[in-house]
């Protein structure tokens, strides 16, 4: 059975795509098949990258390892049982298309609150939630005091995932493994960041999730998006030496697949 990955927050401009690319194509370079599914129906950005990436390919004639991508499945309304939702028929339809075929499935929620996003955490076996290093990035898990010291309440996302634990409990799953990783973190040691390490941590303990090093902001992960490439393909397409800029990116990207501690993966790049 396919070990389920879904990449989901409900504020935009966190990085879910970013995750989503370097996750599925580092799966993929490592040998593992795997099929992705992108929930944004509108924007597409993680499916947009896999359709580049297989036209580049085939374009320069190089043999690289990539993705499938899976689309929703149209379902007829009449196939609908009564009270049924289309949108859970067609997820479920698309995700049962994916499993016998692949090691892993990765799907990228949009940056908003959806029924396609809310069923998908429930299928989750590892949730990963890309987070900008940012009290109002963080006020997506939990809402705090004025000082940022001292965590009030949940949030309405951290709500949904209980609930999608819930559910998975209920019909005896395992248990989600949620990972934060914290994005465009500053190299610099200031008092929001401290301020946020402390905030994260001390959620971390309370509501269950675990914390993973994430990417800071590169041009780089830009540049390449129109030819479905990643920083781990540069030396296939010629680039004989890495910059700086390059090499510590691929290391943020080994750190974050070691974290994310998926079954059968061992980190080759």
């Amino acid at each position: 059975m396919a070990h389920i990955i879904v990449v989901g927050n409900e504020k935009g401009g966190a990085g879910k795509s970013t995750v989503s690319m370097h996750v599925a194509t580092a799966l993929a370079r490592m040998g593992h098949r795997i099929s992705g599914l992108d929930l944004d129906l509108r924007q597409r950005t993680f499916g947009r990258y896999i359709e580049n990436r297989r036209a580049y390919l085939e374009e320069s004639g190089l043999d690289l390892a990539c993705p499938a991508l899976c689309d929703l499945p149209e379902v007829a309304q009449e196939s609908l049982r009564p009270g049924e939702n289309m949108y859970d028929h067609r997820l479920s339809a698309a995700v049962a298309q994916m499993e016998a075929d692949n090691d892993f499935i990765l799907i990228d929620c949009p940056g908003s609150h959806t029924r396609l996003s809310q069923v998908a955490h429930s299928l989750a076996d590892t949730l990963i939630t890309p987070l900008n290093d940012s009290f109002i990035d963080f006020d997506l898990l939990a809402h705090t005091d004025a000082n940022g010291e001292k965590i009030t309440g949940p949030s309405v996302y951290s709500e949904m995932v209980w609930n999608a634990r819930q559910l998975r409990a209920q019909a005896g799953l395992s248990a989600i493994d949620w990972v934060v990783v914290r994005n465009r973190m500053g190299a610099q040691r200031m008092v929001n960041k401290e301020k946020m390490e402390r905030a994260i941590e001390n959620l971390s303990k309370r509501i269950g999730f675990r914390i993973a090093p994430g990417f800071n902001e590169r041009v780089i992960f830009r540049e390449l998006f129109p030819r479905g490439l990643t920083l781990l393909d540069l030396k296939d397409i010629g680039v004989k030496q890495l910059n700086i800029s390059n090499i510590a990116a691929r290391q943020e990207l080994r750190d974050l697949v070691k974290a994310l501690n998926l079954p059968d993966v061992t980190v080759d790049f």
